[in-house]
């Protein structure tokens, strides 16, 4: 599902992946992030995306102009995981907000592994 902007001059439409990609590039600058997590269907495992499948990790739900973010992480061992995870907050939604100018209406954040 698409999330649309209008203005004066059209409008702008942004798919969820966009949006996924976006928010998955975010989370991997911060601090602390191994990677983003993906289960597979199969066997029930988390496994490591790679860069060019980040926006797997990442759910976004929209309503009107509005987004939600799900986000599905990895974390490195040794670090304070809701120091962490408010500073991908903070990051997801000054980035969003910033690029499409659309309202982030709340993010989550779901720690699915610690890695060494």
């Amino acid at each position: 599902m698409a999330v649309r902007t209008n203005n004066e001059y059209g409008f702008v439409e942004y798919s969820d992946e966009v949006l996924a990609n976006i928010a998955g590039t975010a989370t991997m600058e911060c601090y602390g992030v191994v990677g983003m997590a993906s289960k597979r269907a199969t066997d029930g495992l988390w496994e490591l995306l790679r860069r060019e499948n980040l926006s797997k990790g990442v759910k976004i739900t929209s309503s009107g102009d509005e987004i939600s973010v799900d986000l599905y992480i990895i974390v490195e061992y040794g670090t304070k995981i809701s120091v962490i995870a408010n500073n991908i907050i903070q990051k997801v939604k000054y980035t969003l907000e910033g690029l499409t100018g659309l309202k982030v209406n709340k993010i989550t954040v779901y720690v699915q592994d610690i890695r060494v």
